[in-house]
């Protein structure tokens, strides 16, 4: 329903023409069949004119109520639609199993001293040594569970996922990020296919209506909705005729939340 909508939104300046022009024939024949009404002399030319008259009234009506239908979904409901998809999903969770405290060190009283009997001062040669800075590696997106089926589609700049990434275990909300774009875009959507969906690829909450032509969010995908075990996540982007032109397929496994150590009371 949503890619409909949005198709009428992407031409509704060709429709506003066809149906104005076609509004305009209507009354043209409306106008010819009553000045024929008026000059006929006949039963049978008369039947004829108020036949036509009728037609080309009909055709008016029908031509007008499309026109209403038009604007309805142009002004109304598709910005309702992309304020509707365009809210991210948000997963809050509080949990309160007790009071944390942190205990406070004494200050020192009295004479500080240090011991410096096992301190060795003397010339070191690997202190004129400079020695190489760390280089920091990039933060992992999650666990990956090796041996994972390969990607499918992945390899198209139009269509990628960085998260969740190929074999990734999942336990809490992530924010998918990615990239989803194409000529004349129109929708993107992310879809997942496991025991919970009967092992049919089912729509996840939200399109996004927006291009994201460099790495950015996606959406937010929340794993507790979900029964645990091997899941296949994809990423769909259609175009204005709602023609899949890229798409990006992994597989994702879904487990139960780690448990996390409750804190003592004090």
């Amino acid at each position: 329903m949503a890619s409909f909508v949005f198709l009428i939104d992407q031409v509704a300046n060709g429709l506003y023409i066809l149906l104005g022009a076609l509004l305009i024939l209507m009354l043209w024949r409306l106008n010819g069949a009553r000045q024929m009404l008026r000059s006929s002399q006949y039963e049978l030319e008369r039947g004829l004119a108020r036949e036509r008259r009728d037609n080309a009234l009909t055709g008016v009506i029908i031509v007008a109520e499309l026109l209403l239908v038009v604007v309805g979904l142009t002004r109304v409901v598709a910005p309702t639609l992309r304020e509707t998809m365009d809210l991210g999903a948000t997963v809050a969770q509080v949990a309160e199993d007790g009071v944390f405290l942190t205990p406070t060190p004494q200050p020192l009283t009295g004479e500080f001293q240090v011991d410096t009997s096992g301190v060795v001062l003397g010339a070191d040669a690997s202190s004129n040594q400079v020695l190489p800075t760390p280089t920091l590696t990039p933060t992992p997106v999650g666990t990956i569970i090796p041996n994972s089926p390969a990607p499918v589609g992945c390899d198209t700049p139009n269509a990628q996922l960085q998260v969740p990434a190929n074999g990734m275990l999942i336990f809490e909300p992530v924010v998918v990020r990615g990239v989803a774009f194409t000529d004349n875009f129109a929708f993107y959507r992310l879809e997942l296919k496991g025991a919970s969906t009967f092992d049919n690829f089912a729509p996840l909450p939200g399109d996004g209506t927006t291009p994201v032509t460099e790495l950015g969010e996606l959406g937010q995908f929340v794993p507790s909705f979900y029964t645990p075990g091997e899941y296949r996540f994809r990423l769909m982007v259609f175009d204005i005729t709602n023609t899949v032109k890229a798409s990006c397929e992994v597989t994702i496994f879904i487990s139960a939340p780690i448990p996390t150590a409750t804190p003592l009371a004090s």
